[in-house]
Protein backbone atom coordinates (compact mmCIF):
# COMPACT_ATOMS: atom_id res chain seq x y z
CA UNK A 1 0.00 0.00 0.00
CA UNK A 2 2.46 2.31 1.22
CA UNK A 3 3.88 2.24 -2.53
CA UNK A 4 1.19 2.46 -4.34
CA UNK A 5 0.59 6.12 -2.25
CA UNK A 6 3.89 7.22 -2.67
CA UNK A 7 3.94 6.68 -6.57
CA UNK A 8 0.38 8.30 -6.74
CA UNK A 9 2.13 10.87 -4.50
CA UNK A 10 4.82 11.41 -7.27
CA UNK A 11 2.46 11.79 -9.90
CA UNK A 12 -0.24 13.72 -7.83
CA UNK A 13 3.27 16.38 -7.43
CA UNK A 14 5.03 16.22 -10.73
CA UNK A 15 2.32 16.13 -13.40
CA UNK A 16 1.34 19.94 -12.67
CA UNK A 17 4.64 20.80 -12.99
CA UNK A 18 4.61 19.64 -16.40
CA UNK A 19 1.12 20.99 -17.42
CA UNK A 20 2.70 24.22 -16.21
CA UNK A 21 5.60 23.77 -18.46
CA UNK A 22 3.60 23.17 -21.79
CA UNK A 23 1.05 26.52 -20.63
CA UNK A 24 4.78 28.55 -20.52
CA UNK A 25 5.40 27.61 -24.06
CA UNK A 26 1.18 27.93 -25.40
CA UNK A 27 1.32 31.33 -23.56
CA UNK A 28 4.91 32.77 -23.61
CA UNK A 29 3.67 36.11 -24.96
CA UNK A 30 1.46 36.49 -22.09
CA UNK A 31 3.74 35.25 -19.53
CA UNK A 32 6.63 37.55 -20.51
CA UNK A 33 5.45 40.86 -18.96
CA UNK A 34 5.81 38.67 -15.46
CA UNK A 35 9.75 38.62 -16.26
CA UNK A 36 10.96 41.25 -13.73
CA UNK A 37 12.00 44.41 -15.81
CA UNK A 38 15.84 44.01 -14.92
CA UNK A 39 16.28 40.63 -16.41
CA UNK A 40 16.59 41.12 -20.29
CA UNK A 41 14.98 38.34 -22.39
CA UNK A 42 11.57 38.17 -21.46
CA UNK A 43 10.00 35.42 -23.81
CA UNK A 44 13.45 33.38 -23.56
CA UNK A 45 12.98 33.42 -19.82
CA UNK A 46 9.62 32.09 -19.99
CA UNK A 47 10.73 29.24 -23.07
CA UNK A 48 13.59 28.43 -20.28
CA UNK A 49 11.13 28.51 -17.70
CA UNK A 50 8.41 26.12 -19.22
CA UNK A 51 11.69 23.54 -20.13
CA UNK A 52 12.93 23.55 -16.69
CA UNK A 53 9.22 23.09 -15.28
CA UNK A 54 8.53 19.78 -17.98
CA UNK A 55 12.42 18.50 -17.67
CA UNK A 56 11.86 18.26 -13.66
CA UNK A 57 7.79 17.04 -13.74
CA UNK A 58 9.05 13.94 -15.86
CA UNK A 59 12.63 13.68 -14.04
CA UNK A 60 10.47 13.40 -11.02
CA UNK A 61 8.36 10.97 -12.99
CA UNK A 62 10.18 8.63 -14.32
CA UNK A 63 12.78 8.47 -11.17
CA UNK A 64 15.89 9.91 -12.74
CA UNK A 65 17.50 12.06 -11.05
CA UNK A 66 14.46 13.26 -9.04
CA UNK A 67 15.95 14.34 -6.01
CA UNK A 68 18.00 16.96 -7.87
CA UNK A 69 15.51 17.98 -10.11
CA UNK A 70 12.89 18.74 -6.83
CA UNK A 71 15.77 20.57 -5.11
CA UNK A 72 16.27 23.05 -8.18
CA UNK A 73 12.74 23.12 -8.58
CA UNK A 74 12.37 24.19 -5.05
CA UNK A 75 14.98 26.65 -5.42
CA UNK A 76 13.18 28.32 -8.81
CA UNK A 77 9.66 28.50 -7.13
CA UNK A 78 11.35 30.61 -4.04
CA UNK A 79 13.03 32.48 -6.62
CA UNK A 80 9.51 32.88 -8.30
CA UNK A 81 8.36 34.27 -5.05
CA UNK A 82 11.41 36.79 -4.34
CA UNK A 83 11.59 38.37 -8.14
CA UNK A 84 7.46 38.14 -8.94
CA UNK A 85 4.74 37.19 -6.65
CA UNK A 86 6.36 39.38 -3.97
CA UNK A 87 7.34 42.48 -5.83
CA UNK A 88 3.29 42.13 -7.48
CA UNK A 89 1.83 42.23 -3.98
CA UNK A 90 4.11 45.17 -2.70
CA UNK A 91 3.24 47.13 -6.11
CA UNK A 92 -0.45 46.58 -5.02
CA UNK A 93 -1.64 43.36 -5.72
CA UNK A 94 -2.70 41.87 -2.91
CA UNK A 95 -4.86 38.85 -4.78
CA UNK A 96 -0.83 37.90 -5.92
CA UNK A 97 -0.38 36.63 -2.13
CA UNK A 98 -2.18 33.51 -3.10
CA UNK A 99 0.58 33.46 -5.57
CA UNK A 100 3.53 33.72 -3.03
CA UNK A 101 1.66 31.50 -0.98
CA UNK A 102 1.12 28.73 -3.55
CA UNK A 103 5.21 28.63 -4.64
CA UNK A 104 6.12 28.58 -0.90
CA UNK A 105 3.90 25.81 -0.58
CA UNK A 106 5.31 23.51 -3.67
CA UNK A 107 8.77 24.82 -2.63
CA UNK A 108 8.27 23.02 0.39
CA UNK A 109 6.65 20.14 -0.75
CA UNK A 110 9.61 20.14 -3.65
CA UNK A 111 12.38 20.49 -0.90
CA UNK A 112 11.17 17.50 1.49
CA UNK A 113 10.85 15.53 -2.17
CA UNK A 114 14.73 16.05 -2.27
CA UNK A 115 15.04 15.13 1.28
CA UNK A 116 16.79 18.39 2.19
CA UNK A 117 16.85 18.49 5.53
CA UNK A 118 16.37 14.86 6.35
CA UNK A 119 17.74 13.59 9.15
Amino acid sequence: MQALTGTAARYIFAIPFVIFGLMHFMAAGDMAGMVPAFIPGGVFWVYITGLSLILAGVSIILKKKDKLAALLLGIMLVIFVLTIHIPTVIGGNQMAMAQVLKDLSLAGAAFAFSGMGSD
